[in-house]
């Protein structure tokens, strides 16, 4: 975990133990920051996968895909917003971002092979409209890439153009279905978690727990 820019964006390089490819999940900002950190790794990025497309979340796509030759994985309700990247940014202050044309799309149901790792694409719209959820699973357990749906003891702003705070706790409601209360948490912001963690003590899921 690289938490990088000035809204503090957690961006993920995962790999199998050992292993000489990886994938990076969400590179938000300073791009020379995360290349370091791929090169000092010893691996060949596999692919740059996108939960969302806000600004701190995308803002070191264009650098990082052009410096690796990595693809980029965009949901597919906000490819357009990854194509224009400033047009979007809410507030002044933020960028200059390079926007940048995604290779592949994705909408929830599909399951990536890549870095020899098995990804699950979910959709969990309600913070952003085309939001999804990378989820891998193996001996050791469920991962979670959950973007901006699920934080430690919070969730998602639903207050940006096309948040829908009902849709995004429908969107935690299936996590905690579908997954263990052992699966870690990896979000956007702040620290890592677990299911049970927040669906036990999370105070914004009280109502999905009654």
């Amino acid at each position: 975990m690289l938490t990088v820019g000035p809204v503090q964006e957690n961006c993920f390089l995962v790999r199998r133990a050992g292993a000489d490819r990886a994938v990076i999940v969400d590179p938000g900002e300073e791009a020379p920051r995360l290349l370091q950190a791929i090169e000092q790794w010893g691996v060949g990025l596999d692919a740059i996968l996108l939960t969302h497309t806000h600004f701190d979340h995308v803002g070191a796509v264009a650098p990082v895909a052009r410096a690796t030759g990595a693809p980029v994985y965009c949901p597919e309700l906000e490819r357009g917003v990854l194509a224009d990247i400033m047009r979007y940014v809410p507030w002044p202050g933020f960028g200059p971002f390079e926007s940048y044309e995604a290779d592949h799309l994705v909408a929830g149901g599909e399951r990536l092979t890549l870095a020899g790792i098995d990804f699950d694409v979910r959709f969990t719209p309600g913070h952003s409209p085309g939001h999804v959820t990378y989820a891998t699973a193996d001996e050791d357990g469920v991962a979670l890439f959950s973007g901006d749906v699920l934080f430690q003891q919070s969730i998602g702003r639903t207050d940006l153009p096309g948040g829908d705070h009902a849709r995004l706790l429908q969107s935690i409601g299936e996590l905690l279905d579908a997954y263990p209360d052992e699966a870690t948490v990896y979000p956007g912001h702040m620290g890592i978690t677990t299911l049970g963690a927040e669906r036990h003590a999370n105070p914004f899921l009280q109502a999905l727990a009654r």
